[in-house]
């Protein structure tokens, strides 16, 4: 084991204000008399002996929670005594003593921060057949300021029709969506509160694999405000979450179920580290992960600036922006020549694609000297560029490849309103044309040849 100090400083700070809480019990060991009871004897049994063991199991756990006294059980001529704990005050979890720098028990960290995490259950529409159904769905966040702005995970109130959030002292509030990051599974709700208990942000890249962490949570969004413990198990790990995202995670060891998404995950100075996000699952649904020990958290140092242009802004800025739909050039098509790439499906007007010169059916190949084989290696090229850079498209049109200098666009919410229009408008126009051939097959007799379209 080691000892907390060996990764965080010391620092003297101001008292915080006593939290007392009558959910801390602690009980004396009943068999403890000074010396060692002698072990029962090995007796075999079939299934009707682990019954009657488990019983008395049961039994004594109960009992163990009862006040002190003495009870008896009749066997022959002989009395059988069994001990039970006495009574015993309620344990005042005190955090006057804890200071800014000094780690915290358990039951400490747990009293002093409570209160400022959050059950958060939302109602979404889903489309189903044809039908509209209405959901719901479960998870935690945190609070981040006084005045009621909210972390938690974008996957949590993807969709969300309506949102609300509440405290562990019952008070509940309707919440805004004040703008979220699909890419980094972070958003931040805003509720009209003030004099709310904000939680301290640490530096996630000073942790260390051993060293404790916590998370405060609502797992199977009924088991509210759970306190589970573990290690950090490995940094810097590289998840691909079921929305199909990658990112960089925290490993941890500390149980993580559905409804923890969201919430925050502490060190031992009971400051947030990261944001718990996701259990790894042999099937790849989280509400039936097989899989123990293995959950994760986003490194809060990641999505830090982050949580600050979406409070200042409603986005993060600087994120760059293409302004095109695209699609993967389909293998079949590369049997034929064509290149491997990204497909553009439709050009936002507008956009630095179209002033560049950028055109429906145009295949991007390589992005800066860098071959992209795909539209996800194509985001993925573009992701660590900023908005205001100058990049180098290489397009495969009519036969022949071209260069074309793009002058990145920031993404915001307005952009990709705009791209949500474009998307519908594409979508009508494949449905029209998709109509169109199936009547044009049945009037002719014959098949379109499909491939070519768009290339």
């Amino acid at each position: 084991m080691f000892d907390n100090q060996e990764f965080r400083p010391q620092s003297d700070g101001p008292d915080t204000n006593p939290i007392e809480t009558t959910q801390f019990h602690v009980h004396s060991d009943p068999w403890d008399t000074g010396a060692q009871p002698p072990k029962p004897p090995r007796k075999k049994g079939g299934m009707a002996g682990k019954v009657v063991a488990l019983g008395l199991c049961c039994a004594l756990v109960g009992g163990l929670v009862g006040g002190g006294s003495a009870w008896y059980i009749s066997r022959s001529s002989n009395n059988t005594v069994l001990y039970e704990g006495g009574n015993h005050p309620t344990v005042n979890v005190d955090t006057t003593s804890v200071k800014s720098g000094e780690a915290m028990t358990p039951a400490q960290l747990y009293a002093a921060n409570v209160d400022a995490c959050v059950g958060i259950t939302t109602e979404v529409n889903t489309n189903v057949y044809g039908y509209v159904v209405q959901g719901a769905a479960a998870g935690s966040g945190f609070v981040i300021s006084s005045d009621g702005y909210i972390v938690t995970n974008y996957h949590v109130i993807k969709d969300a029709t309506s949102i609300k959030v509440a405290f562990v002292d019952g008070q509940t509030y309707d919440a805004k969506l004040v703008g979220g990051e699909a890419e980094n599974d972070v958003a931040v709700l805003k509720i009209e509160a003030t004099g709310l208990h904000a939680l301290t942000l640490g530096d996630s890249d000073s942790l260390v694999v051993g060293e404790p962490v916590y998370t405060i949570g609502n797992p199977l969004g009924e088991l509210t405000w759970s306190l589970t413990d573990g290690l950090v198990s490995a940094k810097d790990r590289s998840v691909t979450t079921s929305e199909g995202q990658t990112m960089n995670m925290l490993q941890t060891n500390t149980a993580i179920n559905s409804g923890n998404s969201g919430g925050p995950l502490f060190n031992a100075y009971g400051e947030v580290v990261g944001i718990t996000s996701a259990k790894l699952s042999s099937n790849g649904d989280s509400s039936e992960a097989s899989i123990e020990g293995l959950g994760f958290a986003i490194p809060i140092n990641d999505v830090r600036s982050m949580i600050t242009d979406i409070i200042e802004h409603g986005y993060v800025t600087g994120k760059p922006n293409v302004g095109i739909l695209m699609t993967d050039v389909p293998d079949y098509a590369t049997k034929y020549g064509v290149p491997a790439g990204a497909s553009v499906e439709a050009v936002l007007e507008g956009s630095c694609a179209e002033k560049a010169g950028i055109q429906k059916g145009d295949i991007i190949c390589t992005v800066d000297g860098t071959e992209v084989d795909s539209s996800t290696a194509l985001k993925d090229a573009v992701r660590d560029k900023k908005a205001g850079d100058t990049v180098t498209f290489t397009i495969y049109r009519d036969g022949e490849k071209q260069d074309l200098s793009v002058v990145l666009d920031e993404d915001n919410q307005e952009r990709q309103n705009a791209l949500s229009d474009l998307q519908e408008e594409l979508s009508q126009e494949k449905l029209e044309a998709s109509q169109q051939q199936q009547q044009s097959q049945q009037n002719n007799g014959y098949y379109n040849w499909p491939f070519g379209f768009g290339y």
